[in-house]
């Protein structure tokens, strides 16, 4: 029996495949760090959802969708992120989410006018801040961290001084899959003074994540990854219990005002994190996000992340045997504890190789400027697809 197929006997989480929808089984599909497939139960829920609550109750059903985007941030919390109950609500995009957060967090620190993040930082919250830059005056301090290592405390040490209100980083790289060292980033931005803004995207639902126990301030995600929400699905919002009567929601929407539904004039926040929802909540989207989380908890994120870790080793291990050879240069860390749950693969002509494993049936994704991402997600993917992906490689590349 083949190395492959005896990882995949003992594998504790292999059932987990079945509660997904399979649509092509002769697809291999590497690419559930961007958009991850779509739970069995997340289709039988929303089908009752449409035809039951919104198809018979029709408003009345308000009664109890009104507090979904707390209670599925309830559940994220305590399920994936190393949250408490109120630090977590489930709403509008991450760019929307790392926006309110960003302006929120340098508000607090008045007469600090640097943000510092890193220029492989994930694009959406660059631009953010870059616009948040020239719209208030401020400075951002980029770091030009290791492509693959990604920004390392001593990065951070270096930049940090008195002007600086704000650090924000990817917890996971979205290219190389670089696990930043949250809780000393987040150690060095407080002893300078500074608050932190972790994006969580690439990381939540595929490694721990332990926002308490880090000291972490703020942070934002997506769901439709390793959550398994759905496309363009509603993302996610922390603010440490602490900070919650410090930061301050700037986008006053109707649904973070106390009482929303007596209309009043002026605005007066809502009472703890409801207070950073915007507009009325997307209820079918919320529905999604609290099937994916339930998944993601029932399988536990200590099993999940140690399936992430040997299927990373062995992509790695074929990587050095089949590939290195062939010119590719491993694009993630070695260390297991410093690497996601995908790993990048580095050569000259990814673009073209990317679309001739499409053509074969092999779905991974091209990030700029030269690697091809496999992205491993532990509760879908195989280890004998890991195996069938990086020999069909092998075979476009030449080897």
């Amino acid at each position: 029996m083949a190395r492959d197929r005896d990882l995949d006997a003992a594998d504790p989480l292999a059932g987990f495949r079945d509660r997904f929808v399979v649509g092509d089984p002769a697809l291999i599909y590497l690419d559930g760090n961007s958009l991850g497939r779509l739970p069995r139960a997340t289709g039988e829920r929303l089908e009752r959802l449409v035809e039951e609550e919104w198809g018979g109750e029709l408003v009345r059903g308000w009664d109890h969708w009104i507090d979904l985007p707390t209670k599925v941030g309830d559940a994220l919390a305590a399920g994936v992120l190393g949250a408490r109950p109120g630090e977590v609500i489930v709403c509008d995009s991450t760019t929307v989410n790392f926006y309110k957060l960003a302006v929120a967090a340098l508000a607090a620190r008045p007469g600090r006018r640097v943000v510092v993040t890193d220029r492989d930082n994930f694009p959406t919250d660059r631009y953010v801040l870059e616009g948040l830059a020239a719209a208030h005056d401020l400075e951002l301090r980029w770091l030009a961290a290791d492509p693959v290592d990604g920004p390392q405390p001593r990065d951070i040490a270096a930049v940090l001084d008195e002007d600086v209100g704000l650090v924000a980083l990817s917890h996971v790289n979205y290219r190389s899959a670089a696990i930043a060292d949250m809780a000393e980033i987040t150690r060095l931005a407080h002893e300078a003074g500074a608050l932190t803004l972790w994006d969580l995207s690439h990381s939540a639902g595929a490694i721990p994540v332990e926002l308490e126990a880090s000291g972490a301030d703020v942070a934002v995600g997506c769901t439709y990854k390793y959550l398994n929400a759905g496309p363009g699905a509603p993302a996610y919002l922390y603010v440490r219990a602490a900070l919650q009567q410090e930061l301050r929601n700037p986008i006053q929407g109707w649904f973070g005002r106390r009482d929303q539904f007596a209309m009043g004039q002026g605005y007066e926040p809502a009472p703890g994190i409801t207070s950073w929802l915007t507009g009325t909540p997307t209820i079918v989207a919320l529905a999604a996000v609290e099937e994916g989380v339930r998944l993601v908890a029932e399988a536990g994120i200590k099993a999940i992340r140690a399936k992430g870790i040997a299927l990373t080793e062995y992509a790695i291990e074929l990587h050095d045997a089949w590939l290195a050879p062939l010119g590719f240069a491993l694009g993630s860390p070695r260390e297991a504890a410093r690497r996601g749950a995908h790993v990048a693969c580095r050569r000259a002509d990814p673009r073209q190789l990317c679309d001739e494993l499409l053509r074969a049936g092999i779905v991974t994704d091209f990030r700029e400027p030269d690697s091809i991402r496999l992205g491993l997600s532990p509760l879908t993917t195989s280890f004998a697809e890991v195996r069938t992906a990086v020999d069909r490689l092998r075979t476009l590349a030449g080897g």
